[in-house]
């Protein structure tokens, strides 16, 4: 009886439980159509975690059943919420599969060449030394045209003479894949090149020769057209403002941010300043909103045509133009795109006498970019992009219903301090939701940021863009040289206000990444909190709070070996990281270290005179131990005899053939290495264990197969 009553207490909980969320529901009912985008991207990030490539039918199966539930609900409101929602991430999950079947093209398995390229510029980009070109309808010697890729970038060093998008060239080349990720889990370069239609890097050999001019070859001419104005607006700009300034300008009036400086770039990085030049929200606003303001002024100044027409309309039209120009000039970025469609529906409904600003229109714009790109949602600028929209849209909701009176009845200096506040909690909002993105992805997270965009921010909004746009306005008539000069100063001040800033003691905090599963859940958790209007919203802080613990608390590798095996890093117990050279993998070393949450390296001394508590080598090989386990890392097969009966980890650089090995539990080789990639090893308490980059990449179509797959 006791176990009985129990069972039916426990059930009246639930019973209870389900009753209230359902008041909740249904409380919030208008905001049911905001978890549609959700689910949508849920079924996309189903999508790119699977380890091979799923059925096509998956994503029509799963619309199907929902169909079926939607039909036989017969007014069940819950049932067909559940049907909405099924079909909602099946629909996602198709539309991911989709667009990878869509731009499926060539992929370089291996490095070929130096071979001679003949190939249209699709795009130009300026370099430190030299430039970059993005290569499109190419020919490569000796590789047949069905293994050739669609799309090649090349760096070439010597110079290209005056080569515009559209040009037929020729170049000597060296052709490689698109690298893979440095460490299990980082950054997949080839993931995004696949989407891109990229199908090989590489670098020329000499200079390029110019061609001709293909007639009705290479990209659209849409899409030459405005690649031509991006270019010749840059040279422009870098022309007429030299140095540092100038590279910042041409990247904030044409989004070409490869000219800039690595140590521009680092700075900006580490004041916060770095979405100053990812053209996003605030410059696509800034663009516009001049335009509309002076459209609506220059109407008015004319009292014949005020009264004949609509200013505010035409105004809004002349706005969503100069923005929809911005858009192709820049690029059409993912966040310059949800920038100017939240524009686009903002400019709407202050033409139709709407409310602009709603969660609406950021859930709308999620939806149109998801759809058109699917991919973008493991991409870090939609991650961040969209965080700081929603955070902050959801804040205004939130102090909307505050009066704070009208801000003409209030003195200047007020006035000064309600905007600086509004720019300070603008900062405050933005960091605080792009933070956990920003760590995950780049484990670095600016201490300092509201301060430099205190002063960034009004120098962005006040000088540089509209000087920016004094000069986009005069450039036909070739009287841009004033606006651009204008535009240098602020970018200076920016730039100095960026260097103080970076300056000061502690000012980045470098972090180890989180988990998926802990930014899964921060997400999930700030989603929670922004989406619904009632007091249960303040149960996302809940999964926020456990998400971010993942980051100090989760497990770091003890033992890194790249899978070219010329770069071996292990994890000592003071933090930093100790590397066999640091004249190679560059790449590889500085993204574990960041990874690893730390900025101390230090090389091993020569193989034989390394000696530590932790580490100790002779000629032959290394052993490491930790939490009484201990790795061999085998750079000379001599070795391999000795350490096979002592080590619970091995790790040799050269092929392990006929040898029994049979004491460590983990024994990675060099065709291990060459199969799998990067592998990270774990000396935990409870054993070793390992992962790989394959591992965590499965068998998708952008990973390079390898030996007998």
């Amino acid at each position: 009886m006791g176990r009985q009553a129990a069972v039916e207490a426990l059930a009246g909980r639930l019973n209870a439980l389900w009753l209230t969320l359902q008041i909740q529901l249904l409380a919030e009912r208008e905001r049911w159509a905001l978890w549609l985008p959700v689910a949508f991207g849920s079924g996309i990030a189903v999508y790119f975690t699977l380890q091979r490539e799923p059925p096509g039918w998956i994503g029509l199966l799963a619309v199907g059943f929902a169909a079926l539930f939607a039909l036989q609900a017969r007014g069940r409101t819950w049932v067909m919420l559940g049907a909405l929602a099924l079909g909602a991430v099946g629909a996602g999950f198709g539309a991911a599969q989709l667009r990878t079947y869509l731009v499926a093209a060539p992929v370089l398995q291996e490095e070929h060449g130096p071979a001679r390229i003949h190939a249209t510029v699709l795009e130009v980009e300026p370099r430190a030394t030299g430039h970059r070109l993005r290569l499109g309808e190419v020919a490569v010697a000796r590789l047949d045209a069905n293994l050739t890729p669609a799309v090649v970038r090349v760096t070439v060093s010597a110079g290209a003479p005056d080569i515009l998008p559209g040009d037929r060239v020729r170049l000597l080349a060296v052709l490689s894949p698109p690298p893979e990720p440095a460490a299990p889990g980082a950054y997949d370069f080839a993931r995004r090149a696949y989407f891109e239609q990229l199908g090989a890097v590489g670098f020329a050999l000499g200079g390029v020769e110019r061609l001709a001019r293909a007639p009705g070859a290479g990209p659209s001419a849409w899409d030459l057209w405005w690649a031509q104005r991006r270019q010749t607006i840059a040279r422009r700009v870098r022309a007429a403002v030299p140095g540092r300034a100038g590279t910042v300008a041409a990247a904030l009036m044409t989004g070409e941010r490869s000219a800039i400086p690595e140590d521009v770039l680092q700075t900006m990085r580490d004041s916060g300043l770095a979405h100053l030049l990812a053209i996003s929200g605030l410059h696509v606003g800034l663009i516009a909103g001049l335009v509309f303001f002076a459209v609506r002024a220059a109407i008015a100044l004319v009292p014949a045509v005020a009264v004949r027409v609509q200013a505010k309309k035409w105004a809004a039209l002349a706005a969503a133009l100069a923005g929809f120009c911005y858009l192709w000039l820049v690029g059409a970025t993912i966040p310059t795109q949800r920038a100017f469609l939240m524009l686009a529906l903002v400019l709407l409904a202050v033409a139709l006498d709407r409310s602009a600003l709603t969660m609406r229109l950021v859930a709308w714009a999620a939806f149109v970019v998801l759809l058109l790109h699917p991919e973008s949602l493991v991409s870090a600028s939609f991650q961040m992009s969209f965080a700081a929209a929603t955070a902050l849209v959801a804040a205004y909701e939130g102090l909307r219903s505050h009066t704070f009176g009208r801000t003409s009845q209030r003195s200047i200096p007020m006035r000064l301090v309600l905007y600086a506040g509004s720019v300070a909690l603008t900062s405050v909002i933005a960091i605080l939701a792009t933070g956990p993105f920003a760590v995950f992805h780049f484990n670095r997270l600016a201490l300092y940021g509201l301060a430099a965009n205190l002063v960034a921010v009004p120098l962005t909004a006040f000088w540089i863009m509209p000087a920016a746009l004094v000069a986009f306005a005069l450039m036909p008539l070739g009287l841009d040289g004033f606006g651009l000069t204008v535009m240098g100063w602020g970018i200076a001040g920016m730039l100095a206000v960026a260097e103080t800033v970076a300056d000061w003691p502690g000012a980045v905090a470098v972090l180890p990444s989180p988990s998926r599963a802990g930014l899964a859940l921060i997400i999930a958790g700030g989603v929670w909190l922004c989406l619904w209007q009632r007091r249960w919203r303040l149960w996302g802080l809940a999964a926020v709070a456990v998400g971010c613990l993942s980051v100090p608390w989760g497990p770091r590798p003890d033992v890194l070996v790249t899978g070219d095996a010329r770069l071996i890093g292990v994890r000592a117990a003071s933090g930093e990281l100790w590397v066999s050279t640091q004249r190679r993998e560059r790449f590889s070393r500085d993204v574990w270290m960041r990874r690893l949450g730390t900025q101390r390296v230090q090389t091993w001394p020569p193989w034989g005179q390394a000696e530590s508590a932790d580490l100790t080598c002779d000629p032959l090989a290394c052993l490491f131990r930790k939490n009484s386990l201990t790795a061999a890392l085998v750079r000379d097969g001599r070795a391999l005899a000795e350490d096979c009966r002592m080590a619970d980890v091995l790790v040799a650089v050269v092929p392990v053939a006929r040898i029994k090995c049979a004491r460590p539990s983990i024994l990675v080789d060099r065709f291990d290495l060459w199969r799998a990639g990067t592998h990270a090893i774990y000396l935990a308490r409870d054993g070793p264990r390992v992962d790989t980059v394959r591992a965590h990449r499965g068998t998708r179509p952008w990973v390079r197969r390898r030996g007998r797959e």
